[in-house]
């Protein structure tokens, strides 16, 4: 089933709020992504229904195997975006918002050069 940018947004935030809460509930991410509470549990079913959460008993939100692929892989692009950013002198919190724009949108062909043209940097210094 394919995703869209708000649904690997969503994802990202709960892979995240787990490393750092421990357990993560719909509230959790409403805070964490200044949405309502009524908008987070649409989100929530949707993500349920689509195979990528699932929700136990006592209203924890726990990711999928592919729920946790895909949060990892956005995860993973908004980190090297965000440095690649800064290190070629964009300034930090401009970085970190345009890095969460450019992470849906680019092509794995485009990532993966980006990832290159990075590492073969790195390497000539």
């Amino acid at each position: 089933m394919n995703i869209h940018e708000s649904g690997e947004n969503y994802l990202e935030t709960i892979l995240l709020l787990g490393k750092k809460l421990g357990v993560v509930r719909s509230i959790d991410v409403a805070r964490e992504m200044g949405f309502s509470k009524p908008s987070i549990s649409r989100a929530m079913n949707l993500l349920k229904d689509g195979g990528f959460i699932t929700i136990d008993g006592r209203n924890f939100i726990f990711l999928t195997e592919e729920g946790e692929r895909i949060a990892k892989s956005v995860y993973a692009r908004h980190f090297f975006l965000t440095r690649f950013l800064t290190s070629i002198g964009v300034p930090d919190d401009i970085a970190e918002k345009d890095a969460c724009r450019m992470e849906h949108v680019l092509s794995p062909e485009t990532f993966e050069k980006l990832q290159q043209f990075s590492d073969e940097r790195e390497n000539s210094k």
